[in-house]
């Protein structure tokens, strides 16, 4: 049995193609026979300011409630799916206050020596990003590539995590309810492919 945490990180209503894709994705895998548990950031009121308190606490290896909560997510997951949108290009706040607080030092990575260890080896990520800028002018002007290095490498891979694929969707602000949906249906086919994949 696979294990899926889907973290999502989008504040609008039911009409927004994240939502629409988050829902059809959960749907069908759970159709699958996988086990899928959502972290709807927004409707769980997940806190993402990293404070003075927070810091203490786990340096002093003292685990705030809420974050030792999201990191059981994390430690039973196989697989962890992120969908959220791109804001100035860049993930909104609640999406990065929550590996501020959740992927800290000692769980999710330490340092030995000089050398950075990540700790989460048996993880594979999955991110789905929508943006509403062309697709062709933030591949052109290098933002894809930007955002591959630093959520990929600058957080996944410092983690540890043994694969991770990135999925963006271009100008969805001006696509058609039609084109939407094939944007969907090919972020769940390319998902479906990732996870059962060896």
């Amino acid at each position: 049995m696979v294990n899926i945490l889907l973290v999502y990180g989008h504040p609008k209503t039911p009409t927004s193609f994240n939502f629409s894709l988050k829902e059809k994705l959960v749907s069908l895998l759970k159709s699958k026979g996988y086990n899928v548990l959502v972290r709807d950031l927004y409707e769980v009121s997940f806190n993402p300011l990293l404070s003075s308190e927070d810091l203490a606490k786990l340096h002093n290896n003292e685990i705030p409630d809420d974050i030792k909560q999201e990191q059981e997510f994390i430690k039973n997951a196989d697989v962890i799916i992120f969908i959220y949108p791109i804001w100035w290009a860049g993930s909104p706040a609640i999406i990065k206050g929550y590996i501020d607080r959740v992927f800290s030092y000692g769980f999710a990575y330490m340092y030995r020596g000089n050398k950075v260890v990540g700790l989460l080896t048996d993880k594979r990520a999955i991110v789905i990003n929508s943006n509403g800028s062309p697709y062709e002018l933030y591949e052109n002007e290098g933002f894809y590539s930007a955002m591959r290095k630093v959520v990929d490498d600058g957080i996944f891979r410092f983690c540890g995590f043994n694969k991770i694929k990135h999925i963006f969707f271009g100008g969805i602000m001006n696509k058609t309810q039609e084109e939407k949906d094939m944007n969907i249906k090919q972020a769940i086919d390319e998902t479906v492919i990732e996870i059962e994949a060896k």
